[in-house]
């Protein structure tokens, strides 16, 4: 892996030249988003917090640090901490190439090993971009929130020319709560729900499991949180239908989170509560 190189502030795009020339692939359309999407949560939680965003002034902002990687990608991580509403909270976004070796390629993906044609494996180059956020309050009412939203592309192995190219993109958003509001969790579904009924009726029910199933936590014996939704190797739809569901999905965070901490924020709480909520987020 290259060195990463620490930039005084984050260039336009972190696609290689050519790519990030050619505005309507799917590559740089999910750049965009992810880029859109760090930005405007960012710029809502600042808000929450009553930070500049909002011109209140007095509350905790996001400070950003941005690298970029010599044969290129880069990332932007954003870190908030100590807030009045958030104890910490960061949103990040990474573009990454690279060179995958061919036993991962065939593990990840038999089906495009087997479309080589029985040709020598070797070598396969990959693109992978995308946004992440862990957002934990400081109310013990007020529930942390998860969320991960990628796209991954590979080219053909470099000794197998003749495989197709693979992409798949995979993601979600859970909830977390220390205290179990119904209200909240209702609201929280009804949102992923909303989104996924824009695409296919199937879709809310199948990665709602898929998230109850991948965030089981065997020591304790329970799920993550009140769950969500989680989805990975997607790619049983034309690239257009899931790269619209990401964005949805993506956009679909604040409206999901924010009321719920609107409501729960200034909640009175005691030192007990504030224990339990940090148990709970230790184990």
């Amino acid at each position: 892996m290259e060195r990463e190189t620490p930039e005084p502030a984050a260039p336009a795009t972190f696609l290689r030249g050519e790519e990030g020339a050619s505005p309507d692939s799917a590559r740089a359309r999910f750049d965009r988003m992810i880029r859109r999407v760090q930005a405007e949560v960012c710029a809502e939680l600042e808000a929450v917090e009553g930070g500049a965003s909002d011109g209140g002034g007095g509350g905790a902002l996001f400070r950003e640090d941005a690298w970029t990687r010599p044969g290129g990608g880069g990332g932007i991580s954003r870190v908030l901490q100590g807030g009045r509403v958030f104890e910490k909270a960061a949103v990040n976004v990474s573009v990454v190439y690279g060179v995958m070796p061919p036993e991962a390629y065939r593990a990840a993906r038999p089906e495009a090993a087997a479309a080589a044609g029985g040709e020598k494996d070797g070598p396969v180059p990959f693109f992978a971009a995308g946004v992440s956020s862990v957002i934990h309050p400081v109310n013990p009412f007020a529930p942390t929130m998860h969320f991960n939203y990628r796209y991954f592309e590979t080219e053909a192995p470099e000794d197998a020319p003749g495989a197709p190219r693979q992409w798949w993109f995979g993601g979600g958003t859970d909830l977390t709560p220390s205290y179990i509001i119904e209200e909240d969790v209702r609201h929280f579904h009804s949102v992923q729900k909303q989104t996924c009924d824009k695409f296919d009726s199937s879709f809310y029910p199948r990665f709602k499991k898929w998230c109850d199933e991948y965030f089981y936590i065997k020591h304790r014996g329970e799920r993550r949180g009140v769950g969500g939704i989680f989805f990975d190797d997607l790619n049983d739809y034309d690239q257009e239908t899931l790269l619209q569901f990401a964005t949805e999905c993506a956009d679909s965070v604040l409206p999901a989170y924010v009321p719920i901490i609107e409501r729960r924020k200034d909640i009175p709480f005691t030192e007990e509560h504030k224990a339990w909520q940090q148990l709970r987020r230790g184990l």
